[in-house]
Order: C-alpha cells, then structure tokens, then sequence
C-alpha cells in the first residue's frame, strides 16, 4: 500500500505555481473544458475519464464543478499518483496504467465516458502510439461523448508569431525562476525526491523513466485534427486557444 501523504493540499499548490510557469492560463484552459463537459451532459452528472491524470488536477476540478460526477484517473507516475490519491480519497476511481500500449482500457471501470479529458500530457508520446491512442479513446466513450487534449500546440499557420509567443513565455518563465515566485520542473522533482514519503516512489518514477518521458514533440493543432479524423471522431476541431497551446475536442 502506498504511504498516505498527510499534506497533499500543500504538494497539490507546489504542483501547480510550478505548472504555472509553463503555463500562466492553465486555470482558462480548464475552464473550456468543463464548459464542454457541461455542454455534453445537459444537466446530469458526468462520468469522466482523467487521461495521464498526474496529480488529480482535472479531476478536481471536475468534481468541484460537478460534485456528483463520476471520476476515473489514469496515470503510470507513482509519485504523482500518490498526491492524487491523497487528494482524492474515495471521490475517485484511481488506475495504474500505461499509456503506451493498448491494454491500459482493460483497467477501466467502464466504456461509456461522457467526456476523456487530458492536459499537457500526451506530448511524451512518438506520433505513431499517439495516433493509435487517439482511437482507443474513441473506444472509451459513449456516442455523443467528447474528447478534449490541451497541450503545446502551435499554429503552423503563424509560425513566426508563434516563435515570439514562445520567446516571450519563456522569458517571461525564467524572471519568474529568479524571483523564486515558482519552481522549475527539476526543482520541484527535487523536492519531491527528497521528502520522505514521496522519495520512494520518486525512485520507482526514475526506474519507470529512466530518460524522462521522451520523445517530447508539439505538432501543430492540424496534425491532431487529422489525427483525430482518421481515429473515426464525427467532429472534430480547437476547443480553445492560448499562445502556443490549444485544446483541441473531438466528439464520438
């Protein structure tokens, strides 16, 4: 059994400052897409399916804004893991499962999600996987429910804008390092790694990734959409835009 990590609230604010960082309109993003949820369920509690859920950010939010929803968190990263089922206690169903082969769906309590929610998550994964995962998640939902994926998606119709956009964020990211307003992604693995519950598992995380989540990638939101197309979805489309990142939605 895990340790039970007293301050979860306290790790779950360090994760996301640290978040932050990367990126300053993370709170918008995940607004858009409960927005969609609330569209797609008219009224009746969601079950949602939180995609490389980490910490339980999406599923907190989506409890907070629907209390009665009914949560599936997936994710492989034992420390990560650990927070959210601190956070979580029993408002969620929490599964261990990897993403890179097809099998993580034989864990799943069900497969007819209304709405299989992701963020800034799926970029670990080389194209080929990710464009068969794309239909997996189709396989997930009920007709009619929707998928939405937010992460570093430039617009390849605005390529030199979008050089600056990242310039200036990354910029604007290093002032905030030297502050001290917020820790590095590294910085705040330190720390993870050195506290006495989650060190542990930071061991079991590093034997998982030996080198990282590699490969990182970012297509632009129209190598997605295609993506998303030709995994079977009846619409598909940019849910919402900020900078260089974007949600794109996909609806079985």
């Amino acid at each position: 059994m895990t340790p039970y990590i007293v301050d979860s609230s306290a790790w779950q604010e360090s994760w996301d400052r640290q978040q932050e960082a990367y990126l300053p309109d993370r709170e918008h993003r995940f607004a858009a897409m409960l927005d969609a949820v609330d569209a797609t369920v008219d009224g009746r509690p969601p079950r949602v399916l939180d995609l490389a859920g980490g910490t339980g950010t999406i599923s907190l939010r989506a409890l907070a804004r629907f209390p009665t929803a009914e949560v599936t968190l997936v994710d492989l990263d034992p420390a990560l893991l650990a927070i959210a089922r601190a956070s979580l206690a029993d408002r969620a169903t929490i599964v261990t499962a990897d993403l890179s082969t097809p099998n993580w769906r034989s864990s799943l309590p069900h497969r007819d999600y209304d709405a299989v929610l992701t963020a800034t998550a799926l970029h670990w994964l080389p194209a080929d996987r990710l464009s068969r995962l794309y239909g997996e998640i189709n396989d997930v939902l009920r007709p009619g429910g929707i998928f939405v994926n937010a992460d570093h998606m430039p617009d390849d119709t605005l390529p030199e804008l979008t050089k600056r956009l990242a310039a200036r964020a990354h910029s604007q990211r290093a002032a905030r390092y030297a502050a001290g307003a917020a820790l590095s992604w590294s910085q705040w693995w330190e720390r993870a790694g050195a506290d006495p519950v989650l060190g542990p598992l930071v061991v079991q995380r590093q034997a998982i990734y030996p080198t990282g989540h590699s490969p990182e990638w970012t297509p632009p939101v129209s190598w997605h959409l295609t993506a998303l197309g030709t995994a079977g979805f009846t619409e598909v489309g940019t849910l919402w835009r900020g900078g260089v990142d974007a949600a794109v939605t996909a609806v079985r």
